[in-house]
């Protein structure tokens, strides 16, 4: 009894109640699409067609039935094809409202490329003006310094990758400390947030291989947990999720 009643309450449910699930929202919106049609001008209709191939057909008109048969199946896989055009358009939709979420949830300002400072004085600006939330990489160099060119190469990778995280270079000569960066300790990597000092790495070079490229700068710096995660991680996930559906 209770079964029968437990069955009967599920038959309901899912006769007037929206499903939240991915699937339950394909089943919900091909009902919709088929009630939204109905009134079609167009005939038959999808719900005309369904109705004819659920009803029995006249054994005495062979001829008739075998060529209904061929139309119903040419029908039905037109509608079928039709309603997995709706899953990957509905995917689609899905993806694009994840992105715009994802975009109205990120906070602080957008950089992505690598900023060169040209004095000391705009150097001291950038690490004490910008926002508390934002990491600031700054790369001190010198032009004919081995790994400096190399080193700003993967930097101008890493700041597209990490457009939250700013990403600065500056001659040495430039700082008006030239004479505490020498080509000795070159080249070298400041990170800073909220005008704090986290990490100060000179010749950053001799900790990585004598040919180096930028996964192997991001992975030195994410060692030291100065990269945050990266924005479209989540969503590259989620993206994968929804294919193996």
């Amino acid at each position: 009894m209770e079964e029968a009643k437990s069955q009967s309450l599920e038959e309901d449910f899912e006769g007037q109640a929206s499903h939240t699930g991915p699937k339950g929202v394909i089943n919900d919106w091909r009902k919709f699409k088929l009630e939204s049609e109905d009134n079609d001008s167009a005939a038959p209709s999808k719900k005309e067609i369904l109705r004819q191939m659920s009803s029995p057909q006249s054994r005495d008109d062979k001829d008739s039935k075998e060529r209904f048969s061929r139309k119903m199946s040419v029908q039905e896989y037109e509608l079928i094809h039709k309603d997995k055009e709706d899953e990957n358009c509905l995917r689609k939709y899905r993806r694009q409202c994840m992105q715009d979420m994802h975009q109205k949830l990120s906070f602080g300002p957008r950089y992505g490329f690598v900023y060169e400072l040209e004095s000391g004085e705009q150097f001291l600006e950038t690490i004490e003006k910008e926002q508390k939330i934002t990491t600031i990489v700054v790369h001190i160099y010198e032009d004919g310094v081995k790994g400096c060119d190399a080193l700003n190469s993967s930097l101008t990778c890493l700041a597209a990758e990490y457009p939250m995280v700013k990403f600065c270079k500056i001659k040495a000569s430039n700082t008006g400390a030239g004479d505490r960066f020498s080509s000795d300790v070159l080249p070298t990597l400041l990170v800073y947030k909220g005008g704090e000092l986290l990490s100060n790495f000179i010749s950053v070079t001799e900790q990585l291989a004598d040919e180096f490229f930028t996964g192997d700068v991001e992975s030195f710096l994410n060692e030291y947990g100065l990269l945050p995660e990266k924005e479209m991680h989540v969503l590259e996930q989620s993206n994968m999720e929804e294919d193996m559906e």
